[in-house]
């Protein structure tokens, strides 16, 4: 049997990484050895540039003592001395067209290579350092270098004390770069530690911690008073999850509204169920002021069962679309002052400028709730003002077309909004600062205007608050309605 399947089964290891400090500091070494590499090229390069002129400045002194002797001529022995001294196997000397021999030693050495330093490239240095250091044969090389009293002094040297000073150097250059590396990257190490990597640590930390409890605010990052980009993450980083726990709060409300309303919803259908039946009751007695109050209570309490019947659909889905038709205006604004209450005995000052004839496009249902909702805190608003003005306490309502766009504004004379109402105009619970109000009108108004496909806004520099509704016709299919015409016309004739 093999172990493919067992081994299969297995839960895969844990796979090594490196956190942002090890990768930190793997970088620096890196960067600092890369440095110190570049640094190290030209470096031996110039030790081996140095070490050959330092035998040619040595072999131009004993030029000198070779001229000053009697006739030209030093004894053997003080020529070997010479050279040992100045660690070379031949000393010679061009002096117009005349090339002289100082001093050699007793065999004639074979040389390797010429190296010439009168014309001695940077690049070809770094090159024949590099030479010198690899070959491990014991060469023979011929150096030749200017000479202030003739035109060069050449000496014959071998190569092996040359690479050995050169490997010396190259130690004592590894360990000091061992030991500045070292000590650059510790710095720049604790410094990016402290700067970068233990503010995104402790950020990484937060966000682990709030994603585990958001909507507990101790779990909110403590923002620190840094100028930096770091400053700037964590501020931003703190509002975001301000926002998010504001959010997940509101959220939970309005599951909780819908839990609530869905308990009650069906006491409330049955109380108003009743009510109803009593009205149809009362619809039946022959006394004209009941007779006239009658259909308006029915029509009430019908919408009253038709509201409670989708309570639920703000918190749990969305708005039914709306069945749109042409409607009359006029009609349903006296609607909505009836059902408020505001007749001629009312301490506020009605005022309806719609123009006459107005139609518009809309679900009936839908704009009369629009329109329920806007007068309703227009009404509440001058209700809390503490002076109370009743020669000037008014509600406004307009309508008028625009083109293809009906617009109708209802505006009061209020002590219109603060500014954190009109920063949370048209949000769940955040548009009211009422003592008692739950602010959700203006939210429902905002929903079903633009399932409208219109636009509702605050208008700006009036008299306490103006509320702008804005509902454009439907687009016209000239098809649909010559289809409607034909069917009309065949109906007539039948």
């Amino acid at each position: 049997m093999t172990d493919g399947p067992a081994a299969a089964d297995k839960p895969g290891r844990t796979r090594a990484h490196l956190g942002l400090s090890g990768k930190l500091l793997v970088l620096t070494l890196l960067f600092v050895m890369i440095a110190e590499v570049l640094i190290y090229v030209p470096s031996v390069a110039n030790f081996r540039l140095n070490w050959l002129n330092d035998r040619l400045s040595a072999a131009y002194t004993a030029a000198l003592v070779f001229e000053t002797a009697p006739d030209g001529m030093v004894p053997d022995t003080v020529a070997r001395q010479i050279l040992e001294s100045i660690r070379a196997r031949a000393v010679a000397v061009k002096m117009g067209q005349q090339r002289r021999l100082l001093a050699a030693s007793e065999v004639p050495p074979a040389i390797s290579h010429v190296v010439d330093m009168r014309d001695m490239p940077w690049h070809r240095a770094i090159i024949d350092a590099f030479e010198t250091l690899i070959c491990v044969d014991s060469d023979v090389m011929r150096v030749v270098g200017p000479a202030p009293m003739g035109e060069f002094v050449e000496i014959v040297v071998d190569e092996a004390p040359l690479r050995k000073a050169m490997v010396e150097f190259s130690i004592r250059i590894l360990l000091l770069s061992l030991i500045i590396s070292a000590i650059t990257a510790a710095l720049v190490y604790l410094s990016l530690h402290v700067l970068l990597v233990r503010p995104m640590r402790h950020m990484t930390a937060n966000m682990v911690a709030f994603r585990a409890d958001p909507e507990n605010p101790a779990r909110i990052i403590a923002a620190s008073d840094r100028l930096d980009e770091i400053g700037t993450a964590e501020r931003e980083l703190a509002a975001m999850q301000l926002n998010i726990a504001t959010m997940l709060q509101q959220k939970n409300h309005l599951a909780a509204l819908g839990l609530a309303v869905s308990k009650i919803n069906h006491d409330l259908r049955n109380l108003l169920s009743s009510a109803q039946l009593f009205s149809e009751r009362l619809a039946k007695i022959s006394d004209p002021h009941v007779q006239r109050f009658a259909p308006k209570l029915m029509r009430s309490l019908e919408r009253a069962i038709a509201f409670c019947q989708s309570t639920l659909s703000y918190g749990r889905v969305q708005e039914p679309p709306p069945d749109r038709r042409l409607i009359a205006l006029e009609p349903l604004v006296e609607d909505v002052r009836e059902t408020l209450g505001l007749d001629g005995g009312a301490p506020v000052r009605w005022i309806g400028a719609v123009e006459r004839g107005l139609s518009v496009d809309a679900d009936p249902d839908q704009l009369f709730r629009i329109l329920l909702n806007l007068v309703r805190n227009a009404l509440q608003a001058l209700e809390s003002r503490d002076a109370r003005d009743p020669a000037r306490d008014q509600i406004r309502i307009t309508g008028r077309r625009e083109g293809a766009v009906a617009v109708i504004e209802v505006s009061d004379t209020g002590p219109g909004l603060s500014e954190r109402a009109r920063a949370h105009l048209f949000e769940a619970f955040q548009g009211s600062t009422r003592t008692g109000s739950v602010g959700l009108g203006l939210a429902i108004v905002a929903e079903l205007v633009r399932a409208h496909g219109g636009d509702i806004r605050l208008v700006e520099g009036t008299i306490g608050a103006t509320f702008r509704v804005s509902i454009p016709d439907r687009a016209v299919d000239i098809n649909v309605r010559r289809g409607e015409r034909a069917r009309a016309i065949a109906t007539d004739r039948v």
